[in-house]
């Protein structure tokens, strides 16, 4: 029994002698290994801490944080976009409402220089009183006895020659079978289109030249007709003071004065 248990601890001996002899080689093998790539013992020390610290992040944290960093660098470039868009907008309707503007205080300018015009000219039979009423004029009469071919060709060129480098221009023809089929004269819508919207210059509904209604149309050629038909269902064969009165309350007057002027010049 003795002899049994000295041979255990002998063979114990040479075994744990082996394990430290063979644990020292290798780490005497990766010393030299080091040693022989250039990496000296602080370096290897460095080396496996910065091993502990990183097997110690959690794996599933980084693409995390990775993943909120790219939210918010996206978030703040979409951001940043949106508000140059919502900024050139900004100024783009700034510039159009001047615009506007500018070109409704030239066309108030014009009717007050026609007005003026209008209350000097030899053509007016009446004076206006202090009150305002409208003027009376004498105007060409049309004549209906020609046929249509003939009175469409005619005043289809005087519209033309009247709407020239305006917004209508090129739509006599319209104006003119329009006013024919209905029965008014030809003069008419033309000269509302200048008293209201410069031609078309400025048109506060789509294609709606004559400041009518809350209507608006997609076509030039479909509102002339449209407009000339309201005029013979509404207020009859040619402009009055009456007629005036009820299409242009606020200002009658004036309306009246220069859409007058203007049928002259056609």
């Amino acid at each position: 029994m003795v002899f049994h248990a000295i041979a255990g601890i002998f063979i114990c001996a040479v075994v744990c002698g082996v394990g430290l002899g063979a644990a020292s080689a290798d780490t005497s093998d990766d010393i030299a290994r080091a040693g022989a790539l250039g990496f000296d013992s602080a370096t290897q020390a460095a080396t496996s801490t910065a091993n502990l610290q990183a097997a110690s992040v959690d794996p599933s944290e980084s693409p995390l944080k990775e993943q909120s960093a790219l939210a918010s660098t996206s978030t703040r470039t979409i951001d940043s976009s949106l508000k140059m868009i919502e900024d050139k907008e900004e100024a783009e309707r700034k510039r159009i409402a001047a615009e506007r503007e500018a070109e409704r205080k030239r066309i108030e300018a014009e009717n007050a220089a026609a007005l003026e015009r209008v209350r000097s000219t030899k053509a007016m039979q009446g004076v206006a009183s202090a009150s305002g009423e409208p003027f009376e004029y004498s105007l060409p009469a049309v004549d209906w006895t020609v046929g249509r071919e003939a009175f469409v060709g005619e005043w289809a060129a005087r519209i033309d020659a009247y709407l020239a480098g305006s917004a209508l221009e090129g739509y006599g023809y319209a104006f003119a079978e329009a006013a024919w089929d209905n029965g008014v004269d030809p003069r008419w819508s033309p000269a509302i289109s200048d008293t209201e919207s410069g031609k078309g210059s400025v048109c506060f509904k789509p294609c709606n030249a004559w400041g009518w209604g809350e209507n608006a149309w997609g076509d030039w050629d479909t509102a002339i007709r449209a407009h000339v038909a309201g005029l013979a269902n509404g207020y009859g064969y040619c402009i009055t003071p009456e007629a005036a009165a009820t299409y242009c309350p606020p200002n009658t007057a004036f309306w009246y004065s220069h859409t007058i002027e203007q049928m002259s010049y056609i």
